[in-house]
């Protein structure tokens, strides 16, 4: 019992690490976002040259080019703003020559409805942009490779072959496009600048660590207070005198019998 519950109180302890280790990745993740929200909107070149990582997660760029309407996928399965829906992704071609996809917006998905198979088609010509930098999403191999121009992640490593060009690191989630898009396509929004339940989950894990603790406590000491118990009557037991024997009741032969005579 002792060791099951020291494991169970080192399990517990992780996972309320764990839970605080994401409460600091949330804090620098808000950080970033009050950082960048009050620096100017910068140009494409300046950040889209590097591998993209939380840190330049969520500044603004600005770039022009020409979406290749002919590339356009739909990320299923995503979430904003509490809602469940999908998501158009069109890599654009830069002044400049470059590919780099393009999150165009989320539209809901009403419930019991299939996802659609057709897409709102990117303005046509020059745009010009405006949208948040985005570091590729991780996860399942199988979950960043298109399948009949569906996909789970958003990631321009796996997608290159599928565009058949290379493509900058990361992608751009839109803000601001010029000519304007199709209405249904809702910008994704950095998220809310909360801490969320991360600190209060981590209590609850060292909480039951604590009471998985005064729990073998508890057990050793009414465990000892048994076998304890137990000694004592069996020490006065031992000690106690024999009883004396029962007085015998049977009848006498004469009793029985009556008197004999010669």
């Amino acid at each position: 019992m002792t060791a099951f519950v020291v494991a169970l109180g080192f399990t517990f302890v992780n996972l309320g690490q764990w839970q605080l280790d994401r409460l600091d990745q949330r804090r620098d993740q808000n950080a970033n976002v009050v950082a960048h929200e009050a620096q100017p909107v910068v140009p494409f070149e300046q950040v889209f040259s590097r591998e993209i990582t939380d840190a330049d997660q969520w500044q603004r760029v600005e770039v022009k080019g020409t979406f290749l309407a002919d590339k356009q996928l739909q990320a299923r399965y995503r979430s904003f703003d509490g809602r469940t829906g999908w998501e158009l992704v069109t890599p654009l071609e830069t002044t400049t020559g470059q590919i780099v996809l393009v999150d165009r917006g989320f539209v809901e998905r009403p419930p019991g409805q299939d996802f659609p198979r057709t897409f709102p088609a990117p303005p046509a010509g020059e745009v010009s942009l405006v949208g948040f930098v985005r570091r590729n999403e991780q996860g399942n191999p199988n979950q960043m490779t298109p399948t009949e121009n569906t996909v789970r992640l958003i990631n321009s490593d796996a997608l290159a072959d599928w565009v058949g060009r290379p493509l900058v690191n990361g992608f751009i989630g839109l803000i601001e496009v010029t000519p304007d898009q199709s209405a249904e396509l809702e910008p994704v929004t950095p998220p809310p600048i909360t801490e969320g339940p991360h600190w209060s989950y981590a209590m609850q894990w060292f909480a039951f660590t604590a009471i998985a603790g005064i729990g073998l406590i508890v057990l050793i000491r009414n465990d000892l207070r048994d076998r304890k118990r137990a000694q004592e009557r069996k020490a006065r037991a031992a000690a106690a005198p024999d009883p004396a024997p029962a007085p015998d009741h049977t009848p006498s032969q004469e009793a029985t019998h009556g008197s004999r005579s010669d």
